[in-house]
């Protein structure tokens, strides 16, 4: 039996396409018969469900020894099925292709009467917000929008698309309208990886189901517009903040994914050194003070702040935090949305918060120098303030609140901790192996002082598991300064960046590179990771 495609990670792709024969014609391809064969992979068949045969037009032939379920398709291209198979059969898939009559024939040999394919998929992606009834447009081509939007190809797409995000663990979806084609892509661990490309023809249907799904305005195509919607997916709640912007080739949509099953906010599950996360622990129990937490965008700030949050939370305080957007949500806690367009920025709900009787506030982010006078205030008056802010390194915030017009002694009086982070991917533990830094790599430790000859470092050659990446989740780093006098004398002096530095080294605050460093001599990452990150 010739196999003509065998898909061991299974992604997005077309809807049949038309003219299939012709297109495996051109490449020479064979059709195999299914007429020899004396009895079909009935078991397999069965878990499937007749609809996904019906509807794709494919039916399982064969289990190899190995595990491997063979498949025959009239489209071997339909990586929707494929995915649709795979989440029901959990094994490998390999795909032949066959004639349609055939599949059908063999089909019906072997199913009875069951549901159809659309509430196969329903059940694994539900919309939890009840959308409110739209507006009807007189215009025509909303009205075909519209129409687009609720057919079968662009429903059956995006929840095969929420589906797959989540079994990759994706924290972004990117819809793409190239020239040709529908480029998808998921970021997977901090990286982008791209899939195979949907049809163009799916676009508009595609895009208008997101848009109404988020309740976004289907009819404005000229600037970007931003919404959310909550699903629940396979089991999970899931909220989806979705945002369009227009392009030359259409409108693209990025789908951030906020999956709290897949995250932990355990604050012992975040990588901290042991001795610094008894002191972390510590300033976090204080009446007062203040932690900030520091990073680029998609660092683990708000993870981080969450998980200190969690672990003081209890019935005998009062906390509450203003965010934009909430991104967890945590029993026992009040939190609020900021929305600057109706005048709740972060220094107005903060005002405001003051006067519930907090004991502990959390502001999302301090971007101007209200909200950062605000918040240093409310640390002096007897609250413990915890917020984020978008500094390299930990010693760079107090030159940052500085440059923002704070005051040096109200820094010294405030601010007890300051966490500068990064996440680096993990090596996948299923296919890790010992290997030899390259000349680049050696050649640069060496100009850092660095001597890796008495180490072993690891790389993932690339497995089922990770999808063929060698690295599987992420794991932080951390740079913790802690604000002892010998730094807040020096900050009341005026010294330098360099000079606080170095006072903080002293203090055995490790610089985030000498942290990653430490994870790749441990196996738990690589040093082209941590020369990436840090």
């Amino acid at each position: 039996m010739e196999l003509v495609k065998e898909e061991t990670s299974p992604s997005l792709g077309a809807i049949q396409a038309e003219g299939i024969s012709e297109i495996y014609g051109t490449f020479g391809l064979k059709m195999t018969s299914l007429k020899g064969i004396a009895s079909f992979a009935t078991g397999m068949a069965l878990k499937i469900s007749e609809e996904v045969c019906q509807f794709h037009q494919i039916v399982p032939i064969d289990v190899k020894d190995d595990g491997t379920v063979v498949i025959a398709m009239a489209d071997p291209l339909d990586m929707v099925a494929v995915q649709i198979i795979r989440a029901k059969v959990k094994q490998d898939i390999a795909t032949v292709w066959a004639d349609s009559d055939e599949i059908e024939f063999a089909i019906g040999s072997i199913f009875s009467d069951k549901n159809t394919f659309e509430d196969t998929l329903q059940d694994l992606v539900e919309v939890e917000d009840d959308m409110e009834e739209e507006e009807e447009v007189d215009e025509d081509s909303i009205d075909i929008l519209r129409t687009q939007a609720t057919d079968a190809p662009a429903v059956v797409f995006v929840n095969s698309l929420l589906v797959q995000s989540i079994q990759e663990r994706a924290s972004d979806i990117h819809i793409e309208p190239q020239e040709n084609n529908l480029r998808i892509r998921l970021r997977i661990d901090g990286m982008l990886r791209e899939f195979p490309p949907a049809n163009r023809r799916l676009q508009s249907g595609v895009i208008a189901r997101i848009k109404i799904l988020a309740d976004l305005d289907i009819a404005e195509r000229r600037i970007p517009q931003d919404g959310r919607v909550k699903f629940k997916i396979m089991g999970r709640s899931v909220d989806v903040r979705c945002s369009t912007i227009p392009g030359i080739y259409g409108e693209k949509i990025v789908m951030r994914i906020l999956d709290q099953g897949s995250t932990s906010l355990n604050l012992d599950d975040l990588g901290f050194d042991d001795n610094k996360l008894m002191l972390l622990k510590e300033k976090a129990n204080a009446a007062n003070g203040m932690i900030l937490v520091t990073g680029p965008t998609g660092s683990g700030k708000t993870t981080t702040l969450y998980s200190v949050l969690n672990y003081v939370n209890s019935p005998q305080l009062n906390i509450i935090t203003v965010e934009d957007p909430v991104e967890y949500r945590l029993e026992g806690i009040n939190q609020v949305q900021a929305r600057p367009n109706v005048g709740l920025t972060f220094a107005s709900a903060l005002r405001s918060i003051l006067r519930q009787d907090p004991d502990i506030v959390m502001v999302g982010e301090i971007r101007d120098l209200e909200t950062a006078e605000i918040a240093i205030k409310a640390a002096l008056t007897g609250h413990m303030v915890l917020s984020t802010l978008h500094t390299n390194n930990a010693v760079a915030t107090i030159i940052r609140l500085l440059n923002m017009g704070i005051d040096k002694y109200l820094i010294v009086s405030s601010v007890s901790v300051i966490v500068a982070q990064r996440l680096v991917r993990r090596v996948c533990t299923s296919c890790r192996e010992p290997i030899e830094p390259s000349e680049d790599i050696r050649m640069f430790m060496e100009r850092q002082g660095i001597d890796l000859t008495k180490s072993t470092f690891y790389k993932g050659k690339g497995c089922k598991q990770c999808s063929g990446s060698g690295f599987w989740g992420r794991m932080g780093i951390h740079e913790i300064l802690f604000m002892n006098p010998t730094i807040k004398e020096l900050i009341i002096n005026d010294a330098s960046e360099m000079e606080i530095r170095e006072a903080a080294k002293e203090a055995g605050t490790g610089t985030l590179f000498e942290e990653g460093l430490i994870r790749a001599q441990k196996g738990m990452t690589t040093l082209e990771e941590v020369i990436r990150v840090a």
